[in-house]
């Protein structure tokens, strides 16, 4: 599995630490930035490199980490075909990954601790999308991505 991983300079630290806890689990981790956790980056860059990775199925996902999370997924979001959702918490991203697939998580390191945000990428890992009845629900957003693109 192949993951990328991008932050801001609030999200730095987390991001940092989330690249050792995803290599225990034997993930390789493509480090989108930034560097270093100096000065801010230029986020929305950082999260559209991320959300096109994970949209174009060059990695199995993304992960994105701001102070809230919230410019970080607005960001990635801009992007076709990404999902990006923001999960602070484990009941959103059990549902965001069931029924939506997102295929880019997005946390707030400050709102939330290193721990829960490795508790919330592992549900995110694990669980699996549900399909069925949401996989009509998942063209209609690719049609209204292909629909806006014309506005």
């Amino acid at each position: 599995m192949r993951i990328a991983i991008g932050s801001d300079h609030a999200g730095y630290d987390m991001k940092e630490q989330l690249k050792g806890f995803l290599a225990k689990r034997s993930i390789e981790v493509l480090d989108c930035g930034p560097d270093t956790g100096d000065k801010p980056p230029e986020y929305v860059a950082i999260a559209k490199h991320v959300a096109q990775q994970a949209a174009a199925g060059q990695v199995d996902g993304g992960i994105l980490i701001c102070g809230t999370g919230i410019g970080m997924s607005i960001a990635a979001n801009k992007v076709p075909g990404a999902r990006a959702g923001l999960c602070n918490e484990l009941f959103s991203v059990k549902y965001a990954k069931s029924d939506v697939n997102i295929n880019v998580l997005c946390m707030g390191s400050r709102i939330i601790s290193q721990r829960m945000a490795e508790e919330i990428t592992t549900l995110w890992l694990d669980i699996p999308f549900s399909g069925g009845r949401f996989i009509p629900r998942l063209q209609k957003i690719s049609e209204l991505e292909v629909e806006m693109r014309g506005c």
